[in-house]
């Protein structure tokens, strides 16, 4: 817990963040300063039957999202009062409940997962979790149009794959009943009781077309979702994802007022009032792009006169557990990646576009390096003896490799060490997630230096993937000249130099590190839904609600910067003989990709004959 007391009598606004594994709580003042915050771990399910299965439980997210809140009041000494907007952003994960919100089990039949029972029910099925491989492939065959705004690919991670498969394992009477909602959205449902969605979710991961898209009417495209096998959500205007805008429906975009506010249970369980504004949510990448890509940097005056159309410069990297890249776009057509997600219209401001790349593993494939090496236990003693952690004493074991060996830079270590990053398939832009980790140039040794080199190499294949999105991007015609983090990874200078050298861009560092930039966003979007409720006490037409975002989008924009804190610009530094390692590298990984697919054609081919 972070805070310091308050006894200020100015509007505060809070913001919540469910990520992978923790809950996370963030009280702010109109100017972003941080008044306390708090996490909270929440469980994730999993089989050793089945390493594709990942489960949550929105019970056990709405405890800790309570507890977060209810701590940070504390801790601020801040009235409920006091408390005027929140805003919520989360996973982009699959939650499941029946038409009076009673969580329906996902899990699939005859499976047990470690730690669930009893009264917590495992009704979210992860963003993570790759169980609707078949279904992914299924839809991805049809070549529908549909797939052109997700990159031409739909993954496996989004909700429609996931919505198939539990069309298909669940009795047709219980899937009839179920309300499918985005994590984001379902936390606004439960806090508002209104079953209004996010323009977010429902296009970036709900095959939602907005009206005037690729000549779409309704936002539902019925000859696809009949295609690929769901056509039955036609028969209740698909109000089991949302509804249709106008009729059944209200898609809201970033910020704008839910329902009547928190309800009264709601308002009960979190420690705050009844009809406190809530912002229409976001997915936690778009929330770190609305914390981050209004930041001011100090060491370039010229950067804190970007407007919201010169932000389309700027590559939004949201680093956990896995990496989002999220750019913003204007024109009346959005830009077309290949492999990568989008464009999506109006996901946060209306009138823009935003494209969307990731890697599947980042945050994950670092703990994973580490924690599978041998010399690991023997290195967290060392460092909890010394009093530091284990990153600290892993970049101190490069710097003395690197002055014993006498080489110019810390790369030119692994200059015969080479790994693919892919561990748990690719996002972006090969969008195939079949894909594998790979390493080449291993060596017999397994002390604390293997492990360091294992690590480096982990952080280079990591930056070396992100200059493949990238180039990507910008050869579609984006014009991508500068990273702005948010997220843990933000805090490891080592890989945030790697990621300047590697791109050859500019990498801004937000203030503390990066590790709030998100929950800072969801804080902004309730300032933004509190001021708009003033003037509108419920959105209930969509004719209002769309018009309202058109009129207000500019102030969304001026509130991110009022309240973004400034942060520093990491420069490109490479030059000579290690940026030619570095090319040469890059090209060796791409080399990777050609050899996998190769090897796995070779080996299908020896099987089939």
């Amino acid at each position: 817990m972070t805070g310091r007391a308050s006894s200020s009598g100015q509007p505060c606004y809070i913001g919540i963040d469910v990520g992978t594994g923790s809950a996370r709580a963030i009280l702010l003042d109109a100017a972003g300063e941080t008044l306390s915050s708090y996490a909270q771990a929440t469980k994730t399910f999993r089989t050793p039957a089945d390493s594709r299965i990942f489960q949550q439980s929105t019970q056990d997210i709405w405890s800790a999202i309570c507890l977060c809140v209810k701590k940070c009041l504390s801790e601020a000494q801040v009235d409920k009062s006091r408390v005027k907007g929140v805003g919520f952003d989360a996973t982009c994960s699959l939650a499941v409940v029946d038409t009076e919100g009673k969580e329906i089990d996902v899990t699939p039949n005859g499976m047990t997962l470690a730690g669930a029972g009893g009264e917590v029910v495992p009704n979210i099925i992860l963003w993570a979790d790759h169980r609707a491989e078949e279904e992914a492939s299924a839809i991805n065959k049809t070549g529908h149009k549909v797939l052109e705004y997700v990159g031409g690919t739909m993954s496996l991670e989004m909700e429609i794959p996931k919505t198939l498969w539990l069309k298909k394992h669940l009795e047709p009477s219980l899937f009839s009943r179920c309300q499918f909602f985005d994590l984001p959205d379902y936390l606004t449902y439960k806090a508002t009781a209104s079953p209004a969605r996010s323009t977010c979710s429902l296009v970036c991961k709900t095959s939602y077309l907005p009206p005037g898209v690729a000549g779409s009417t309704i936002g539902w495209s019925e000859d696809f979702l009949s295609t690929i096998g769901l056509g039955s959500l036609a028969e209740t205007d698909y109000a089991q994802l949302g509804g249709i805008p106008g009729k059944n429906g209200l898609i809201l975009t970033a910020g704008q007022p839910v329902g009547a506010g928190l309800t009264d249970q709601a308002a009960e369980e979190l420690g705050l009032l009844p009809g406190t504004a809530v912002g229409s949510g976001l997915i936690d990448a778009y929330a770190g792009w609305v914390g981050t890509v209004a930041a001011p940097a100090s060491n370039e005056p010229e950067s804190q006169k970007v407007s919201v159309g010169g932000s389309k410069h700027r590559l939004a990297a949201i680093a956990g557990t896995s990496t989002c890249y999220c750019v913003q776009s204007e024109g009346e057509q959005g830009v077309f990646v290949e492999g990568v997600w989008g464009p999506y219209k109006d996901v946060v401001f209306p009138g823009f576009w935003q494209n969307e790349g990731g890697q599947s593993s980042t945050g994950q494939l670092i703990d994973f390096t580490i924690e599978t090496h041998p010399a690991t236990p023997q290195l967290k003693l060392q460092a909890e003896k010394e009093g530091t952690n284990l990153f600290s004493l892993l970049d101190e074991i490069l710097v003395s490799l690197q002055k014993r060996l006498g080489v110019p830079t810390l790369i030119h270590l692994t200059k015969h060490l080479h790994l693919y990053p892919d561990l748990h398939g690719n996002r972006s832009p090969l969008a195939d997630s079949s894909m594998k980790g790979l390493i080449s140039g291993l060596t017999l040794s397994s002390g604390p230096e293997d492990l360091a080199l294992k690590y480096l190499a982990t952080l280079e294949a990591i930056a070396l993937q992100t200059r493949q999105i990238v180039e990507k991007m910008n050869k579609s015609g984006h014009e991508i000249d500068s990273i702005f983090m948010s997220g843990s990874q933000a805090k490891n200078a080592t890989l945030m130099q790697l990621l300047a050298d590697g791109c050859n861009v500019k990498v801004l560092i937000p203030e503390g590190g990066g590790s709030t930039a998100v929950v800072k966003g969801a804080a902004i979007l309730g300032r933004f839904a509190s001021e708009v409720a003033e003037e509108v006490k419920s959105l209930t037409s969509q004719e209002q609600a769309n018009e309202l975002g058109w009129s207000k989008r500019d102030r969304l924009w001026q509130m991110m910067v009022e309240m973004t804190k400034e942060g520093y610009f990491l420069y490109p530094r490479a030059t000579g003989s290690e940026k030619k390692l570095l090319d040469a590298k890059y090209q060796i990984f791409l080399e990777s990709i050609d050899v996998q697919r190769r090897w796995k054609k070779l080996t299908e081919e020896a099987i089939v004959s």
